[in-house]
Formats: structure tokens, C-alpha cells, sequence
């Protein structure tokens, strides 16, 4: 039976068999140690025979081996054991170079990050990238965990449209059967839709933006975790999304502490009591910059990246949070979309939030609008008819009885990101998709 390299310590002085691909080749004193990697990790093989060694004479990182031998212990080995007396039997052998060294620590310096995604397939294969997805992965199942234990049905929303409804960013267009169709903006539409229909709604899915930005922060196709809720009001929903994040970060940290290591990432800062998360207006966020750095921003609608940047240092230095709620968006401006709610005490403003994280929007939280009437001129307000195919059955869920809600988009990507203390959103991505980049 083949054994994963993570279970091998448990086999101390018994013969196993494993299987995995050549990550490491050394001589050490006249003995040839190898490390073979599987999906648990690294296991360190002893080769002293010399028919073994010269089993892997011109054999590169990434030969596809079968390993037999016994296990034994090695405080300096990975995961404290080894396997000694080891035959080994070539499944695939490999004789070409690979184009990045991924038995070592691979550059994440911006003018290597070509490099890094040109050979995706094979950077990947180091450990430490590795880390990164894993835990993006554990961050998906403890998002479900928790939407699943607040009585949330998890949907999947189309992501072919016959038209851009939304706004707020340009689409992809392509032909649909002779059509021109879009590909969806976010699932914002369809996850109000069913709150109609199930109340609480979440979805971890694609979205596409067409934005022509070349940025640390943008990517054309990314993951959104949507959510969203009925019957709620606007703190109880910013409460919810902050649970949602402090649950990220502290089961992450307690499940996936020894990847944050491989990257010298400490944990994130947040307050026990999320009411303390920072709550600050963009006016205030304005002020607070213009007196510290003279900059001046006074009077914008949005934050700037490197206000942003300097609002949660100051956050993480003054409140012990590496979370900051910015809040007092206008009602008035370009940011305002026509489903979004205006605070009943204050109708210039609107009831929505942007949640930092360690320097970066990562997720934006509103209530929305709720009733048809106002729905409908909100719309016919910026623009749009509501005859359209894009909002006719949108807004026949409103006609026909929708409770008061809001929700959230948070951006899987710049979530792991940030996490890892990473400079560049498509490094937590698989295969980053920008204005340049369609492959590999």
C-alpha cells in the first residue's frame, strides 16, 4: 500500500512503499539524499547502493519515482523520519532542465512575476507557492462552514448575461448562437433575486471585469465570494461580514500556521469584540491623510490606494486591527448604483461600507433597495430602462414582495493576498488573467 509522505513517521522501522516526483538531488559525504514530494509534502530518502544512484544518473526534478524501503527516525529529516535500504524504480524520467528552481524559494520580486506565471505549471510545484492555494482552498471551506451553520443556501449563478445591467465596470463581450452576450460583472442581480426565495444566499464564483488597469490590485477574472441576506439592517450586516473575516483569519492561522511560517507572515490583527473593528468616514480618512502627509484628497468621493495603505497602518499601530470599515459614502456620486440604499436619516449618504485589509479594499458591503417604486426611479434616474431584458425579471422579484436586505462581494484573491502579505493579487491566483495575460 502506498503511504503519503505525511503518515510516514508513523511507520518508524517498517518497510513502505511511496510514490511522488523528484523535488531534491544532493551528495553529502560519498551518500546521495533525495526528497520526494506527493500531495502530503516532502519525504527525505537515504540512497547509499550504488545501482540506485545510478538509477538517477542524468535525471532531472520532476522524474516520477516509486520508493521502497524502511522509515527511520531523523530529528533533521522532514517530518523527523526517513527512509533508508530505499530501491527505487523510475516511472517517468525527465531529462530536460526545468525552467525555475523549485526545490528553492522562488522570487516573487515584480520583475520576476512574468517569469513565475509564464511557468505556472511547474513553478507550482514548489512548497512554498503550494501553501498559498492550499490555503486558499481552506479559506473556501471555512466560508462554507460558516454561511452552512447560519442557514444560508449556497447557489450558482449564470455567468453568460444577454446584456450589461449592472455598471461600474466595462464586460467581456462575446457571440452567444449569432447574439452578443456578456460574461456576468458579479452575481449581484441573481443573488437578490433569491433572497425572494431562500432569504440568505452565498456563492463562490467567477467574475469578469474588462478594466483596462494594469495594477497590483486588478485582475480581469477572479473569484467573489457573494453573499447575500434578508430581513437584516446595515450594522447587523457589517457584524455578519466581520465574523466572516475573523473566522478566516483565526482558523486559518490555526490550520494552516505552518505555511504563514514557510512565508514569515504573523497573524492578523482583530479585535475580539468586532465592534471595534475602526469604523471611519471617507471624509475622516481624507482629513487624517491631508494632516499627516499634506496630501490632499478632501472633497473626493473614494479613497486612494495610498490612503488606503495609510489608514490601516495607522489602524493596525493605534486600535490593534489590521481590518478598517470605511463608511459615509455619497448617495450622489458615481460609486452610488442604482440598487443601492440611502440612509433614511441622512439621504445623502449611502448605506454601504468598504472593508480594508492590510492596506486593500477587499470587500464591499450595502443595504439595498428594497422597494419597487423606488427601485424603478432610482434606475430610470441613471439611465435605465426598466423594460430592458437585463432588469425585467430582476425587478419583477421587487413587484412582487422583497424584505428589506443587503449583502457583500468579497474578492477570494485579494483576501488570500492579504493573508500572505503578498504585493500583487495574481499571485494568489492559479493562472492570472490581466490586460496581457490569457495563458498558460
Amino acid at each position: 500500500m502506498r503511504i503519503i509522505s505525511v503518515n510516514v513517521p508513523q511507520h518508524i522501522g517498517k518497510d513502505i512503499k511511496i510514490q511522488g516526483w523528484l523535488h531534491k538531488k544532493r551528495l553529502l559525504g560519498g551518500i546521495t539524499f533525495i526528497n520526494v514530494r506527493d500531495r502530503g509534502g516532502i519525504t527525505q530518502i537515504v540512497v547509499k547502493n550504488k545501482e540506485e544512484v545510478e538509477k538517477l544518473r542524468g535525471l532531472q526534478l520532476g522524474t516520477v519515482l516509486f520508493v521502497q524501503g524502511t522509515v527511520v527516525a531523523e530529528p533533521r529529516a522532514p517530518g523527523s523520519a526517513e527512509i533508508h535500504d530505499a530501491k527505487l524504480t523510475v516511472i517517468v524520467p525527465v531529462v530536460d532542465e526545468p525552467p525555475i528552481e523549485i526545490d528553492k524559494p522562488i522570487s516573487h520580486k515584480s520583475e520576476h512575476l512574468e517569469t513565475l506565471f509564464d511557468n505556472r505549471a511547474i513553478s507550482l510545484r514548489n512548497i512554498q507557492e503550494q501553501a498559498i492555494f492550499k490555503t486558499k482552498d481552506v479559506v473556501c471551506q471555512i466560508v462554507r462552514k460558516y454561511f452552512s451553520a447560519n442557514d444560508y443556501t449556497e447557489i450558482h449563478t449564470p455567468k453568460l448575461l444577454a446584456e450589461a445591467t449592472e455598471g461600474g465596470a466595462e464586460t467581456f463581450t462575446l457571440d452567444y448562437f449569432g447574439k452578443q452576450a456578456t460574461l456576468a460583472q458579479s452575481a449581484q442581480f441573481y443573488k437578490q433575486m433569491m433572497v425572494g426565495v431562500f432569504e440568505r444566499v452565498f456563492e463562490i464564483g467567477s467574475t469578469y471585469r474588462a478594466e483596462p488597469s494594469a495594477t497590483t490590485r486588478h485582475i480581469s477574472e477572479f473569484m467573489t465570494i457573494d453573499c447575500e441576506i434578508g430581513f437584516v439592517d446595515f450594522e447587523e450586516l457589517q457584524t455578519i461580514l466581520a465574523e466572516l473575516i475573523t473566522a478566516v483569519v483565526n482558523e486559518t492561522w490555526e490550520s494552516c500556521q505552518p505555511y504563514f511560517k514557510s512565508w514569515n507572515v504573523p497573524k492578523a490583527q482583530i479585535p475580539e469584540n468586532t465592534d471595534d473593528i475602526p469604523r471611519i468616514t471617507i471624509a475622516e480618512i481624507h482629513d487624517m491623510y491631508f494632516k499627516a502627509t499634506k496630501t490632499d484628497y478632501r472633497g473626493e468621493e473614494d479613497t486612494r490606494p495610498d490612503e488606503e495603505r495609510w489608514i490601516c497602518e495607522w489602524a493596525k499601530n493605534n486600535k490593534g486591527s489590521d481590518l478598517v470599515f470605511v463608511t459615509g459614502w455619497t448617495s450622489e456620486g458615481k460609486t452610488f448604483k442604482f440598487y443601492h440604499k440611502a440612509d433614511e436619516q441622512n439621504s445623502k449618504v449611502a448605506q454601504r461600507a468598504d472593508l480594508l485589509f492590510r492596506g486593500v479594499e477587499i470587500v464591499t458591503t450595502s443595504m439595498r433597495q428594497h422597494e419597487y417604486k423606488k427601485l424603478i426611479s432610482q434606475l430610470e434616474a441613471m439611465g435605465g430602462n426598466p423594460e430592458a431584458a437585463g432588469y425585467s425579471a430582476y425587478l419583477s422579484a421587487f413587484k412582487y414582495g422583497m424584505p428589506p436586505h443587503g449583502g457583500f462581494g468579497l474578492g477570494l484573491e485579494r483576501l488570500v493576498e492579504k493573508l500572505f502579505k503578498l504585493n500583487n493579487v495574481k499571485e494568489a491566483s492559479l493562472f492570472p488573467r490581466d490586460i496581457n495575460r490569457l495563458a498558460p
